[in-house]
């Protein structure tokens, strides 16, 4: 799980007013902000007992291996684009450089409301993943939706055990599982309300 991260101008946060342009280099996916949602810097820096989705910085964590970087941007991609506007952790956009890789992982699950596991072959031989896994049930092991396994390039009998108590997307359905990934964030953040 453990990237190497380039701090570029482009990471930096920006602070910007709804009615800005995007900065030079960020795509507008990444700028948009929902007019009825308030953006993501204001929903981190505001109390704490801000509640509902604001209480976290983030909707949703994505845990994914590093050979599936690939496939973990292009669904946040999704879900970031989405009419709503989700809210998601990516490590290596997100994590902050130099932090310790196990502080950087549970700072991202404590930070998020959902959890959406990128169960992948290389997902199963990596160590940072099984952890990530275990730090989020153990956080929420009742939690109705806020966890959510998405199963790509596996057969079901490859399923963690430690899943087994839960339903699973599967990456192999329509539009590889993102719009089952997104209804199921969008209905566990209806329960917040």
């Amino acid at each position: 799980m453990p990237v190497s991260q380039e701090s570029t101008s482009s990471d930096a946060p920006q602070t910007r007013s709804q009615d800005s342009s995007p900065p030079p280099g960020l795509s507008l996916a990444t700028s948009v902000v929902s007019p009825d949602l308030p953006p993501a810097h204001e929903a981190a820096s505001s109390s704490s007992s801000s509640s509902g989705r604001w209480s976290r910085d983030y909707d949703v964590c994505v845990c994914h291996s590093e050979e599936d970087l690939a496939a973990a941007q292009e669904l946040v991609a999704y879900l970031e684009d989405s009419s709503v506007g989700l809210r998601c952790f990516l490590q290596l956009r997100d994590a902050a450089p130099g932090g310790a890789i196990v502080s950087e992982l549970c700072r991202a699950l404590d930070s998020s409301h959902c959890r959406v596991l990128l169960i992948t072959p290389g997902f199963l031989r990596d160590p940072w993943c099984r952890y990530q896994m275990l730090q989020a049930l153990s956080q929420a092991p009742g939690a109705e939706g806020r966890i959510i396994p998405l199963l790509a390039g596996l057969a079901r009998a490859a399923y963690p055990a430690e899943l087994r108590f839960m339903y699973f997307v599967d990456g192999q359905g329509p539009e590889r599982g993102f719009r089952q990934v997104k209804e199921a964030v969008l209905r566990y953040l209806q329960t917040l309300r």
